[in-house]
C-alpha cells in the first residue's frame, strides 16, 4: 500500500471517491475521464451551485442554448434540458465503473429543484421526471432530508428509483432517513420490484457543522471552548457511521438485505475545509471507514492526492470519544439540535439562491442567443 497514491490508498481502505463537481467542459475535454484514470474518482455529485458556476463559464453550452432559444423553450425547461444532458453524458463515462462494481459506484447525482424541499408530492413527481429524462441506470436523484423529504425518499425508493439523500446534519434526522429508505424498500418488495437494482447514499454534511459550532466556541472564548474547535464535524460524522452500523444490523434491515437489497451507504459531503488554519485534507483523512463515499470538491481531491496521509479505518471504535466531544460542546450551552436545524434551513435556502442564480444565468443566455 505504501507505493500507492493517497487516493488509491483511500479506495483500498473502502472509501469511494466521488467528485463534487460537473461541467460540460469537464465532460467534453476528457478532464472527467482523467480524474477517473489518475485519481480514483468513481462517481460525481451535482447541485444547483455547481451548474450555475458551470454555465457562467466558457462556451460549452452556447450551441444548446441557441437551439433552446430558437425553439422558444422557457427557462425552467431549458435548465432541465441542459442539466439532464450533462448528467446523462457523465453517466455514460462512468458506465464501465457502474458495471464493474455491480451498480455500487459509477454513480452521477442530480438534484430535484430546491424550491420543492418542503413539498413531498412535488418532490416525488420531480424525482420521477428527472429519472425518466436522464434514463440511465447509474443516475441518483438527490432529495433533501427535510421532514417532507422523508416521505419523498420512501416513495421514490418504492418506485424503484435510486436516491442520494442530501443535506443531513443531525443524527436523529439521519436515523429517520435510514427508516425512510427501509420503508421504501419494503414497499418496492411488496410491489415485486427487484431490490438489487435500487441504490442509495445518505449525504451527511461535515464542514458546515464545524463552521457554525466553531463560531459559537470562539464567542465563548474560554480555553475549554477553544480546545473543542474543529472537532464537532468529524465527531458528528463518526457517530453517524455508528448509527449506520446499528441500523443495518437490525432484523428489519437484514430481511431486506437477504432479499437482495443494498446498504444505504453514508456519504461524507461538505468535505472542503473552510478554515485555512486546518489541514486541507482533514475531512478526508479523519473519516476513513469501509463502505463510505467521500464526495470532494476538486481542490480537496487534489490536496488528498498530493499529500493526504491515509492510515486506514479510524472511524470504527471512535464512538465514545466522538460522543464525549458533542457532550462537551452541549455542556458549554451550544445546542446541537438548534445548530443542526439552523444548518438544514440554511442549506435549503442556499440551494434556492443558487437555483435562482442558475435561472438568471440561463435567462440571460437565452436572451443573448435570440
Amino acid at each position: 500500500m505504501t507505493d500507492a497514491t493517497p487516493t488509491a490508498q483511500l479506495s483500498e481502505a473502502g472509501v469511494s471517491i466521488w467528485l463534487d463537481d460537473l461541467s460540460r467542459e469537464r465532460i467534453k475535454s476528457g478532464g472527467l475521464q482523467k480524474l477517473i484514470d489518475d485519481k480514483n474518482v468513481v462517481g460525481v455529485t451535482t447541485n444547483p451551485t455547481i451548474f450555475a458556476t458551470a454555465l457562467s463559464k466558457g462556451e460549452a453550452y452556447d450551441e444548446q442554448v441557441r437551439e433552446l432559444a430558437k425553439a422558444g423553450t422557457g427557462v425552467v425547461d431549458a435548465v432541465f434540458e441542459i442539466t439532464t444532458d450533462d448528467v446523462a453524458d457523465a453517466s455514460d463515462i462512468f458506465h464501465t465503473i457502474f458495471e464493474a462494481t455491480h451498480g455500487v459506484d459509477g454513480r452521477v447525482s442530480i438534484e430535484v429543484e430546491p424550491g420543492l424541499a418542503h413539498d413531498a408530492a412535488g418532490t416525488i413527481a420531480e424525482a420521477k421526471k428527472l429519472a425518466a429524462k436522464v434514463d440511465k441506470p447509474n443516475v441518483l436523484i438527490k432529495i433533501p432530508a427535510t421532514v417532507e423529504g422523508l416521505e419523498a425518499i420512501a416513495e421514490t425508493i418504492a418506485a424503484g428509483i435510486s436516491v442520494n439523500v442530501t443535506l443531513i446534519f443531525s443524527l436523529d434526522r439521519y436515523r429517520q432517513v435510514i427508516d425512510a429508505y427501509l420503508t421504501g424498500l419494503e414497499k418496492a418488495k411488496a410491489a415485486g420490484i427487484d431490490l438489487s437494482g435500487i441504490q442509495s447514499v445518505a449525504s451527511f454534511f461535515v464542514s458546515r457543522v464545524d463552521t457554525e459550532i466553531d463560531k459559537r466556541l470562539v464567542a465563548i472564548g474560554t480555553d475549554e471552548a477553544l480546545a473543542l474547535k474543529s472537532k464537532a464535524g468529524v465527531a458528528n460524522a463518526q457517530l453517524a457511521y455508528q448509527a449506520f452500523e446499528e441500523a443495518f444490523a437490525t432484523n428489519r434491515a437484514k430481511a431486506l438485505l437477504d432479499a437482495g437489497a443494498n446498504l444505504q451507504r453514508p456519504l461524507w459531503a461538505s468535505t472542503g475545509v473552510k478554515d485555512p488554519s486546518l489541514p486541507d485534507t482533514l475531512y478526508v483523512t479523519q473519516l476513513v471507514a469501509p463502505g463510505v463515499v467521500n464526495t470532494m470538491p476538486e481542490k480537496t481531491l487534489d490536496a488528498t492526492y498530493d499529500h493526504g496521509v491515509i492510515t486506514g479505518d479510524i472511524v470504527t471504535g471512535s464512538y465514545a470519544e466522538a460522543a464525549a466531544v458533542l457532550q462537551s460542546i452541549e455542556a458549554l450551552g451550544i445546542s446541537y439540535d438548534e445548530v443542526t436545524a439552523l444548518l438544514e434551513r440554511e442549506g435549503v435556502d442556499k440551494f434556492v439562491v443558487s437555483w435562482n442564480e442558475l435561472l438568471d444565468t440561463v435567462t440571460a443566455a437565452l436572451e443573448a442567443a435570440k
